[in-house]
């Protein structure tokens, strides 16, 4: 009867196993301090040809008052090995903070959100733009050698009680846009969204297409198919956006920063005194690169687009980075003085590897300048730039800027807290020494004092009160 009934137990817990969805399972690990928490997004079922665009609500992430330290992301497949950018063209990933109303059930993976908007407010980083770019993190084809770590003793803080509107708690959203490029007809078209590989007339609002916009996010959304070669046969797979997000417990000696995401593709023009009139930051998020003329061909044929905007706010620079498609060649921010706050050059790939794909930008350099000494002031005009190769047209290319500030405050209180190469806490084992030679000070101090207070009883002397 024992033996039965064990083995029924251990049958229901191996039925058990076999039905949990991958994308639920998340591993946890702790190491100095930091913990690691990885995650795996909803199956994206892909095909050659074929384009997943889809958002996905209320996605695990690690709970309570805490502070981000690193947010890292690849595309895997259901063994978990990492697919290479010439089979699965990652096209961006973001992941967006939200609040959401108590009592308020909708699909946790949904195409739409499907309820009011007063039942859904995003919390938006602190970036310009008036629409769109409300991301906390994300980033594209470049994902995997782009260093994105927060430094000590900084940190993105989330899940703070006292931010979250009574009668909402916090969510997190995640937007997966991938591309199946294997057997494709024009790879880097297909990557660069063009219309006529597409074959598609309206967007996804069922709008009109133009016939001057010849690529882009509106050819390539969501259920598309871009142009394989014919009779190339390739199978239906299933894949998933693996993310590992760093983070520690947050406390008071955790200095938050600020997001900002700037793009150079924003309208925005200074008002005129005069007119007293405020324009908008309207960011189309893309544009054209279009090729250099036939006699420029052989020389160094540079594509440059930039804007000038007012910063809203001041403070120290802690982190910088850009985000460009293939054909990017760097980008930079400068203040109002010409300084350069930031410059981030692409990195190419070489190979056909995971992580080192040639003909793809598969990571962009970051910037980590020294706590205190670029800084921002609040109302001063920045200008970024943006460089593509023109030797030949690109469609829906991006220039895009990401920026953490801190406000400006005394030296960071380094006593305790420090940073190794990869930017995780670490306790400094000086500190321990310092504390124990301050702890013996004490205790010989304590002795002095007593032997004095000794002598002087006998000497008649009444005691000090200290």
């Amino acid at each position: 009867m024992s033996r039965c009934l064990n083995y029924q137990l251990l049958s229901l817990a191996l039925l058990l196993l076999m039905t949990v969805d991958p994308s639920s399972q998340s591993r946890l690990t702790e190491e100095n301090g930091v913990k690691s928490a990885v995650f795996l997004s909803p199956k994206i079922v892909l095909e050659p040809g074929s384009v997943s665009n889809k958002f996905y609500y209320n996605i695990d992430f690690p709970k309570g008052h805490i502070a981000i330290k690193n947010f890292d992301a690849e595309v895997v497949d259901e063994a978990g090995n990492s697919v290479p950018l010439h089979e699965t063209y990652l096209h961006h990933w973001v992941v967006v903070r939200y609040y959401r109303q108590k009592g308020v059930e909708v699909a946790k993976y949904h195409g739409d959100l499907g309820f009011h908007q007063s039942d859904f407010i995003v919390k938006r980083n602190s970036g310009i733009c008036d629409r769109g770019l409300t991301q906390y993190f994300g980033l594209g084809s470049e994902t995997r050698k782009t260093i994105t770590y927060v430094p000590d003793p900084y940190g993105i803080e989330v899940g703070n009680p006292a931010e979250v509107p009574p009668g909402y708690e916090e969510r997190w959203l995640l937007n997966v846009h991938a591309i199946d490029t294997r057997g494709a007809e024009d790879r880097l078209g297909c990557t660069e969204c063009r219309c006529d590989l597409y074959n598609v007339t309206k967007d996804e609002y069922d709008r009109n297409i133009e016939p001057d916009y010849v690529g882009g996010l509106r050819c390539c959304y969501d259920e598309t198919r871009c142009k394989v070669k014919e009779g190339f046969q390739g199978a239906r797979r299933s894949l998933y956006l693996k993310y590992t997000v760093k983070y520690i417990d947050w406390d008071l000696s955790i200095v938050p920063v600020k997001i900002y995401i700037l793009d150079v593709t924003d309208t925005w023009k200074k008002p005129e005194k005069s007119t007293g009139t405020v324009s908008r930051h309207h960011c189309k998020i893309e544009y054209l690169v279009e090729s250099c003329s036939a006699a420029e061909a052989n020389a160094d044929c540079t594509h440059t687009k930039k804007i000038s905007v007012t910063f809203p706010s001041g403070g120290d620079i802690i982190y910088g980075v850009a985000h460009q498609h293939t054909g990017g060649i760097g980008s930079a921010l400068h203040g109002e003085d010409g300084r350069v706050i930031c410059s981030s050059l692409p990195i190419y790939g070489e190979g056909k590897e995971p992580g080192n794909e040639s003909g793809y930008i598969v990571g962009m350099s970051s910037c980590y300048p020294k706590p205190g000494s670029i800084k921002i002031s609040e109302g001063e005009t920045v200008t970024l730039i943006s460089n593509y190769s023109s030797a030949q047209r690109h469609t829906g290319v991006m220039g895009l800027f990401y920026l953490l500030v801190a406000e400006p405050s005394p030296t960071p209180n380094s006593f305790l807290h420090s940073t190794d190469g990869t930017g995780e806490i670490v306790i400094l084992h000086n500190a321990v020494g310092v504390l124990a030679v301050f702890g013996i000070a004490l205790l010989v101090g304590a002795a002095v004092m007593y032997q004095r207070w000794n002598q002087r009883e006998e000497e008649g002397y009444e005691s000090v009160l200290m």
